[in-house]
């Protein structure tokens, strides 16, 4: 089953939270998921110890350098999708998870330090590449955008991976408050309470949205494989 993984060796620029909403979207659909949560801040095992988490999305935590490659084998083989929140450095355990990974999101925010980021673990992608003699797809999503406009700094980056020929989600991941509360409240997006979390249909819009073009690309990716 597909392996997602999520890695920017620069701190904060929203990969925790990309990676739980795409499992919660996944989730709120039916499908089976497991999340590796080799973040060591271990943000999504302490939302899974939160109420409301679904019995379809399980969490693995605790995983080492040495061991990454088999939690994600296992996995893969029992679920439909494996959902992975990489550390936030070029590791081993990182470059491994890379290797084993159908795709992965580089979650980056409109600065020149994130860009940066995105560009060392592109770097490390097309090295993995090498070594699995395969293609591994990737793609930079933009994080914590405004939903009303476009800074100077977010169009410099989009148009330096532009010009360097990285694909870029059409999706970006739009700031909202129900992004940050899904952590203290629990459970999955959808069940976020509307009269407590402001903007909640517009963030399970862009949540669907996002997930909507990973699914798309996935596809895309199964067939050029076959």
């Amino acid at each position: 089953m597909p392996v997602i993984a999520f890695a920017n060796p620069k701190g904060g620029a929203g990969k925790t939270t990309a990676a739980l909403l795409l499992s919660s979207e996944l989730a709120a659909r039916g499908a089976r998921v497991i999340i590796i949560d080799a973040d060591p801040e271990r943000w999504i095992s302490q939302w899974g110890g939160l109420p409301g988490k679904p019995d379809n999305v399980e969490i693995i935590g605790d995983v080492t350098e040495d061991g990454i490659v088999d939690v994600i084998e296992e996995a893969a083989a029992r679920t439909q999708f494996v959902i992975i929140d990489l550390e936030g450095t070029a590791s081993l355990m990182v470059a491994n998870a890379i290797g084993m990974s159908d795709m992965v999101v580089i979650p980056t925010q409109g600065g020149s330090m994130d860009a940066k980021g995105a560009a060392k673990m592109i770097r490390l992608i097309h090295n993995q590449e090498r070594m699995v003699r395969r293609p591994i797809p990737h793609g930079v999503l933009m994080t914590r955008t405004s939903a009303a406009f476009a800074s100077r700094a977010l169009k410099n980056v989009r148009a330096q991976l532009d010009k360097a020929g990285i694909a870029v989600f059409t999706t970006p991941i739009v700031e909202r408050a129900a992004y940050r509360d899904i952590f203290d409240y629990g459970g999955l997006l959808r069940d976020l309470p509307s009269a407590q979390v402001s903007n909640l249909e517009n963030a399970g819009k862009n949540a669907g949205a996002f997930m909507n073009e990973v699914l798309s690309k996935l596809k895309d990716t199964m067939r050029g494989a076959a």
